[in-house]
């Protein structure tokens, strides 16, 4: 069970394999993030254990990346900063690099956040909300994005929008609230 003062959903239990997609699906409110900020450490486990391989390197997309509101950097340089340059960045990614972060629109923003994450060396990418922002088109980016992820990779991605995760993701784990009556039982 996870949570910052008392846990918010119910008891989970999964394992992470590299190469895979894992989606968290669930409610609003059911505890989706928190769960995601209990396996990165940022949030206390009630109960049961978190196990990751010793020394694994994390990305992690926080559900509301900040922004400076004037900023001189650009895409590109966002990119070097998060040492995102395991792999070049992606052909709809490329006319935004030179961009800067000031002027991007929340959505490409959002893609560029996003490759921040998949561009680097970490075996572990936790994405949490990652269709925030993103109109339809940009869904579609995101998706291609994600279908092209380089192998030996564990990805894990929170979204309310089951769609988007059944299409993205290898398996999807539904989270449930403290509290919520699942199969007849509180």
């Amino acid at each position: 069970m996870a949570g910052h003062e008392r846990p918010v959903c119910r008891p989970v239990s999964f394992e992470l394999h590299r190469g895979e997609i894992l989606g968290l699906s669930g409610p609003n409110g059911a505890g989706k993030s928190t769960l995601l900020k209990v396996i990165t450490g940022a949030a206390r486990c009630f109960g049961g254990t978190i196990w990751r391989p010793a020394g694994e390197d994390m990305a992690v997309l926080d559900q509301h990346p900040r922004r400076t509101p004037e900023c001189p950097l650009t895409g590109g340089d966002l990119l070097n900063a998060c040492e995102a340059k395991q792999l070049p960045a992606p052909r709809i990614l490329q006319s935004i690099l030179p961009q800067r972060l000031d002027s991007l629109s929340g959505g490409q923003y959002q893609l560029l956040q996003v490759w921040a994450c998949l561009g680097g060396s970490a075996g572990l990418v936790f994405l949490d909300e990652p269709t925030n922002h993103l109109d339809p088109h940009a869904q579609a980016m995101l998706a291609a994005l994600l279908k092209e992820r380089p192998d030996g990779r564990g990805l894990l991605i929170v979204s309310h929008d089951e769609t988007f995760l059944e299409a993205v993701c290898d398996r999807v784990l539904q989270v449930t609230p403290v509290g919520a009556v699942t199969g007849g039982t509180p």
